[in-house]
């Protein structure tokens, strides 16, 4: 009898579904053994999400991720989690390097709208995100400090918006705020590629014809009381992880192909660049910003 629960383990493996959706991940860090952290064992966003997220890049995507430097994530405790915004998707995958140390879950701070759609209001409230009021969004910091306390794994979108030229644009200075009052390390991590999956101005491609994809994860950066230097450390630090993928990336698959939408750039595509980029989200914030006012006035006369 006592070989029964070794055998049962064993089986439990042969038919687990991180058996068959593991393949689709690539680790350049070897060796690095993490227990299972009591996050994995969360019904809905370790059991349930996770693996049919991991189901869906497997299977559906047909997606190849290279994760560089996962161990930097802390097995234990709280940490900030600094990262690049170029697609959708990126709520997903910025949260694979946390789960190949030891299954642990990324709360992540995004718009409350989200939170407004029937269909997300559910999942986004099991999984505990944080839900950021752009208006108004000093509750979604104090929540977020009082997590990363409390131990837990924190992801922030420093950019706010997805940037339009992938490159890393300008912060906001959220994430030195909250990794200094928390006291949590802030750790950036850059993804490259996610932007051929669901970016925006384009479709949802679920079934992409080349789903590659390359998170390098950053040493955490020096976080001082003075969040303008903070946040200039994060973005120079953003900028250097992105390199990393992408050099990677080129290393893998070859050099990024001229003239792709999908492609900077500074390497011969034709996404815009950094500055036209801006200047677009520029824009728009101040087109949202008349839109409000006009029926804030609206409002008024009714």
């Amino acid at each position: 009898m006592a070989k029964l629960p070794a055998f049962l383990s064993r089986v439990g493996s042969i038919f687990s579904i991180d058996r068959w959706t593991d393949s689709a991940f690539i680790l350049t860090s070897k060796g690095v053994e993490t227990p299972k952290h009591p996050e994995s064992q969360e019904l809905v966003y370790g059991r349930i999400i996770i693996r049919a997220a991991k189901l869906l890049m497997r299977y559906l995507q047909r997606a190849e991720v290279v994760v560089m430097h996962h161990e930097r994530i802390p097995a234990e405790g709280g940490a900030l989690l600094a990262v690049n915004h170029t697609g959708y998707w990126d709520f997903v995958y910025g949260g694979i390097p946390a789960h190949f140390r030891g299954g642990r879950l990324v709360r992540f701070m995004a718009k409350k709208e989200i939170w407004d759609n029937k269909f997300a209001k559910a999942p986004m409230e099991a999984c505990r995100h944080i839900p950021v009021d752009r208006a108004d969004g000093q509750a979604s910091v104090n929540e977020s400090i009082e997590r990363l306390k409390a131990g837990e794994l924190v992801g922030i979108f420093p950019e706010a918006t997805i940037s339009r030229s992938f490159e890393v644009k300008e912060l906001r200075q959220g994430a030195a705020i909250i990794a200094r009052d928390s006291g949590a390390p802030l750790i950036p991590i850059a993804i490259w590629g996610s932007q051929r999956i669901w970016t925006k101005g384009s479709k949802n491609n679920l079934r992409p014809k080349d789903a590659k994809l390359v998170i390098s994860v950053g040493e955490p950066i020096e976080v001082t009381e003075d969040s303008i230097e903070t946040t200039e450390r994060l973005h120079e630090a953003m900028k250097a992880q992105l390199d990393e993928a992408q050099q990677e990336y080129v290393r893998r698959y070859g050099p990024m192909p001229k003239g792709e939408s999908w492609v900077p750039a500074r390497f011969g595509g034709t996404a815009p660049t950094l500055e036209e980029a801006t200047a677009k989200d520029r824009a728009d914030q101040a087109e949202r910003k008349r839109k409000r006012e006009q029926q804030a006035q609206q409002d008024r006369k009714n």
